[in-house]
């Protein structure tokens, strides 16, 4: 992923490990944990605490976390993925706050019921993490599959959100097609 140059950072505390967050001029770029998969080179980012949109995304998060509000306003952008990805962050950030959809869900949604392997390449390169929820996509099945922030993440931030993480599913969603969207 191409990030522009133009790119600044900052990190930001949170409950589950410091957080790097990166923003354009056009908005913010992506969220981090500093162990996560698909990290990309940070270095050549100039750090700016300062810049608007890295406050209001670290404000935003801490309201997350300490349980004030689950919405996020933030000014988003997400033109650095292929045109694919881009569809399935949309898609991601349509999955509501304690819901959970499956990497088939969104390949239907798509109109491409046999792309789930690239669904789940896309959902796992969100850079948007938390924000783009992509914690919230699950298996078929139900079980609680991979994440790039780490599995222990993902069950934590599910948990915050009130999804009864031990069947994956929200308990008052049961039975549920997988689809919530």
């Amino acid at each position: 992923m191409n990030f522009p140059p133009n790119t600044v950072r900052t990190t930001t505390p949170s409950p589950l490990g410091t957080l790097t967050l990166a923003a354009s001029p056009r908005g913010l770029v992506g969220v981090w944990f500093g162990d996560q998969a698909h990290l990309p080179a940070l270095a050549p980012w100039p750090v700016q605490a300062d810049h608007p949109v890295l406050l209001q995304a670290a404000r935003e998060l801490d309201d997350y976390f300490t349980g004030k509000g689950f919405r996020f306003s933030i000014p988003l952008d997400m033109a650095y993925g292929t045109a694919f990805q881009q569809q399935v962050w949309t898609c991601l950030r349509e999955i509501p706050t304690g819901g959970t959809t499956t990497y088939g869900a969104i390949s239907q949604r798509l109109g491409n019921p046999k792309a789930v392997r690239a669904v789940g390449g896309a959902v796992g390169r969100n850079p948007i993490g938390i924000i783009v929820p992509c914690h919230r996509v699950i298996g078929a099945n139900g079980a609680l599959t991979g994440y790039a922030g780490g599995l222990d993440r993902k069950v934590a931030l599910l948990s915050l959100e009130r999804v009864d993480v031990r069947a994956g599913l929200q308990a008052d969603q049961r039975p549920t097609t997988g689809n919530l969207f």
